[in-house]
């Protein structure tokens, strides 16, 4: 089941229940100064028509459509202080066994971590995950910045749910220094994960600035969850850990006060067990 609040999450989170919660990811606005949008048509589809320009197999006709993508602006003042009553809300809505995922860039995760250190206390940092990338233009005075960082936070020390079994498995980046029986079964991810940003023209693409790919999203979904917890995004964008949580049978409570990102998450769940609200 998935649940849609269109909503300033600041005004709905207190209204849901404490330790309610077994998992929580966002991905929060990163604070890049500029209105975040892709370009403006995004991908082009086409669809069966008589009136198509475009004959495919078997001399069907197709009509190409174009999609529009959505933007947003992407500045504040004060970052930290923006987003801390809302991590506070996140401490007091996860479970004793629950974990927080924030999905940060380099403008403002060291200043978030020290933020959440705060809130949750240091003993209750878990991990640094790296999800790198290599797709786009290149700097040609840096390093181009191809990586996000998800910092994970424990509600509880040493509490928390790792469903090590449940992770997908990895092929070995040095085959021939391991038995073939590890190379068939493929190793254990680390806390760098490399996957491929998603596809500018594939099917999971929604036309959504800053989406980030269900591959990433799904890993967390089945290692940090349970069938029967209850999952939340309160800066839920186009949706796609809603949709993550969904294919692997969890209830998930998604949040944006954002109209394009409602419209955005009625087409990509249209025909799905979901209330919109």
């Amino acid at each position: 089941m998935i649940t849609v609040h269109h909503a300033d999450n600041l005004a709905l989170l207190p209204t849901l229940r404490a330790a309610s919660f077994g998992l929580i990811y966002i991905d929060p606005p990163f604070n890049t100064g500029r209105t975040v949008r892709r370009s403006r048509v995004t991908s082009r589809k086409a669809v069966e028509g008589e009136a198509g320009t475009r004959t495919g197999f078997g001399g069907t006709r197709y009509v190409s459509t174009l999609r529009k993508s959505e933007s947003y602006a992407d500045q504040f003042d004060d970052y930290p202080a923006w987003l801390a009553p809302r991590l506070v809300e996140a401490r007091r809505l996860l479970s004793v066994r629950g974990s927080l995922f924030v999905h940060l860039d380099y403008r403002e995760v060291h200043y978030v971590k020290v933020l959440l250190d705060t809130i949750f206390g240091r003993e209750n940092f878990v991990n640094e995950i790296i999800w790198a990338y290599d797709y786009g233009a290149r700097s040609s005075t840096r390093w181009s910045p191809k990586h996000d960082t998800i910092l994970w936070y424990s509600k509880s020390p040493g509490r928390h749910i790792f469903n090590a079994d449940a992770a997908d498995r990895i092929p070995y980046m040095a085959p021939g220094l391991v038995t073939p029986e590890k190379v068939a079964r493929g190793k254990m991810p680390t806390d760098t994960w490399w996957h491929t940003i998603v596809s500018p023209t594939g099917k999971e693409k929604t036309g959504y600035p800053t989406q980030k790919p269900l591959g990433v999203l799904e890993r967390l979904v089945k290692v940090h969850s349970r069938p029967k917890d209850r999952l939340l995004d309160f800066f839920a964008g186009s949706g796609s850990f809603g949709d993550a949580a969904d294919r692997h049978g969890r209830d998930v409570t998604l949040v944006d006060a954002s109209a394009a990102a409602i419209r955005v998450m009625k087409k990509r769940f249209a025909g799905r067990d979901v209330s919109f609200r």
